[in-house]
């Protein structure tokens, strides 16, 4: 069994509190506590555990006033009495540790593996401020991501954050497996929101094996537990990814998905009394996902760096939809996954030319940057006329920009599937040799 640590142990004994102020439930309605008894001494966003038989609840202050305390359980209020005790546990915070690394986690820190787990020594705040714009670094050098796309005409660098936007059922969780697996990191944070908890264990035996595990913190909360929990697990990885970050780590962080975050959120912010606004997202829903957004990136000097990857849920492709165009205005850059390029057999399914990385130029040499800008030209001439070419309308020598397209495209296709692990140098050559075709007249 893996030693758990001096300090650990002692960081868990250092956190028992012998004394805790109490409250008792003064009325219940639509899902929210009052609480009479702690209003002097909570604080907004503090957590609290209700005692009821059997086992405890766990709650968090969402309003404070003359009133009495206001407090959104972790789960249903079925079962709930007047006059129940609450305890005030304290700030919502999460102590991350090295020997979190190949374990499965709750979003309060707890192992979900079915074996033990002591904090780190040094609890860090649940929703953590950003390192200081003035002191952040620029962007990095180029990772190597072991898949060709990404090694070529998508670079992913240190310290990137890049949305990834798909709809169900187009490949979106074995890309995020990929990266997971392939990208250049020392540690790797995933954030399971709100997933099914029937993939969890697909998610980590199947799409990132043990290769995978053997780097990754996993923190999770299924699609079945309290938004309060769901919202959480984004913060929890965030805050596990700037743990390692501060350690000086160079971090991968995997969230998936933000899309369901906002929609914890909305629950959340809708039982606080917050009036919905964006096409149903209440107003503090922007906010949100930027502070989110922004605590990922380049750290300050003489940390690591948090590479992120967002995946966001988009419903028939609509990327004006709230969260698409909120997260897409604080990234740098997008991927967009298609349907249709799924459904004809080709993965990743990324729409290449709906997809930017704003790495671009700098991430590549001058050599490079006039091969992706000439895949690109050639992959929108044969976009724009491809319906007369599956037609048979198309007449060769009618253009010859799509007949130089039509020529690669068997090969350049081919080539954005490739997955194999080798760097951008090969994929780069790789690619020259696809677009070689278009130069014969």
């Amino acid at each position: 069994m893996r030693d758990i640590g001096i300090d650990a142990l002692g960081a868990a004994i250092a956190a028992m509190e012998p004394v805790h102020r109490v409250g008792r439930v003064r009325a219940i309605g639509r899902g929210i506590l009052q609480v009479a008894g702690l209003e002097d001494a909570a604080a907004l966003g503090d957590r609290v555990a209700i005692c009821r038989a059997p086992g405890r609840l766990g709650g968090e202050v969402l309003g404070l006033g003359p009133e009495g305390t206001r407090v959104l359980p972790d789960d249903s209020v079925e079962g709930l009495a007047i006059g129940m005790r609450v305890e005030l546990v304290g700030r919502n915070e999460i102590a991350p540790d090295a020997g979190w690394i190949g374990r499965i986690v709750d979003p309060f820190g707890g192992p979900l593996d079915g074996r033990p787990l002591l904090p780190g020594p040094v609890p860090r705040p649940l929703r953590g401020a950003a390192p200081a714009a003035a002191t952040r670094r620029r962007l990095g050098p180029r990772l190597e991501t072991g898949v060709a796309m990404f090694n070529t005409l998508l670079p992913l660098v240190r310290g990137q954050r890049l949305g990834l936007f798909a709809g169900s059922g187009v490949g979106k969780s074995n890309l995020l497996g990929k990266f997971a697996r392939g990208v250049a990191a020392d540690v790797v944070v995933i954030a399971l929101i709100g997933e099914r908890g029937r993939e969890l264990r697909e998610f980590v035996e199947g799409v990132l094996g043990p290769a995978g595990m053997a780097r990754a913190v996993v923190v999770t909360a299924t699609s079945d537990q309290s938004p309060l929990v769901r919202r959480r697990c984004a913060w929890a990885a965030m805050a596990v990814a700037e743990h390692f970050r501060d350690l000086g780590a160079q971090v991968l962080l995997l969230a998936d998905s933000v899309t369901r975050f906002a929609e914890a959120h909305r629950e959340v912010a809708l039982a606080a009394g917050e009036e919905a606004s964006l096409r149903g997202f209440p107003p503090s829903t922007a906010h949100l996902i930027m502070g989110l957004a922004e605590r990922a990136g380049p750290g300050p000097e003489g940390a690591g760096d948090i590479t992120a990857i967002f995946s966001v849920l988009v419903a028939g492709s609509d990327m004006e939809e709230p969260v698409a165009d909120i997260l897409r205005g604080v990234l740098d850059g997008h991927v967009v996954m298609d349907r249709r390029i799924a459904e004809r057999g080709r993965f990743p399914a990324v729409d290449v030319l709906r997809s930017v990385s704003r790495s671009l130029p700098e991430a590549a040499t001058a050599a490079q940057n006039a091969l992706i800008s000439e895949a690109r030209r050639l992959l929108g001439a044969y976009d724009r006329a491809e319906m007369m070419i599956q037609a048979g309308l198309y007449a060769a020598g009618s253009d010859p920009l799509v007949d130089a397209a039509i020529r690669v495209w068997p090969a350049l296709d081919a080539f954005l599937a490739e997955d194999e692990p080798t760097d951008h140098a090969a994929s780069f050559l790789r690619l020259a040799a696809c677009l070689a075709p278009a130069k014969r007249s």
